[in-house]
């Protein structure tokens, strides 16, 4: 039984969900979203709360109803107050910069490297190591993010890297000289 999807999502005022067919279309003051059902998922639009049910007690319906509840929440925040993630470089002559729609990182490599920037989403560097990730789609903010922390992760030994603001990285000791 999904508990997540048994819960009424509430609406804020400047928020409308409307449903066209299987799509869940939610607009708000920063942009709008859209969202399929999956089969077997169902939405009512009660006033100021939105329901999502399911059809049967299929073991993938109930598996479905707490995601696409979650999903249709995600989307009322984002279309509200919007999606952040802060990423830090670490690193002696490691930086970033925006250059028109790409990323341009510069992580120690002989090349730079172009990242393409999503139009939905706003990415500003503070500091030449401080890159903000603003968006409305969570899972596009996050996938972003995820990508450019991908070309250089934090090492264990000296922690040089791209990290996400707040990460503890668990430090390794270096070679001890034995006798």
């Amino acid at each position: 039984m999904s508990r997540v999807g048994l819960k009424p999502i509430s609406l804020p005022e400047q928020v409308v969900v409307k449903l066209d067919g299987r799509t869940v279309i939610v607009v708000g003051p920063k942009g709008q979203l859209d969202f399929t059902l999956p089969d077997g998922i169902s939405l009512s639009n009660e006033g100021l709360t939105v329901v999502v049910s399911r059809a049967s007690e299929l073991r993938l319906h109930r598996a479905l109803h707490g995601t696409a509840r979650s999903l249709v929440q995600n989307m009322i925040l984002g279309v509200t107050q919007g999606y952040v993630k802060n990423l830090e470089i670490q690193g002696v002559g490691l930086r970033a910069a925006v250059k028109g729609s790409d990323l341009d990182l510069s992580l120690g490599r002989s090349h730079p490297l172009l990242h393409p920037i999503p139009s939905a989403l706003t990415v500003t560097v503070t500091d030449n190591t401080k890159i903000k990730v603003e968006g409305i789609d969570k899972q596009l903010v996050g996938q972003f993010a995820a990508e450019v922390r991908a070309y250089y992760p934090p090492e264990p030994y000296k922690g040089k890297g791209v990290r996400y603001v707040g990460e503890h990285v668990r430090r390794k000791e270096g070679k001890s000289v034995g006798k």
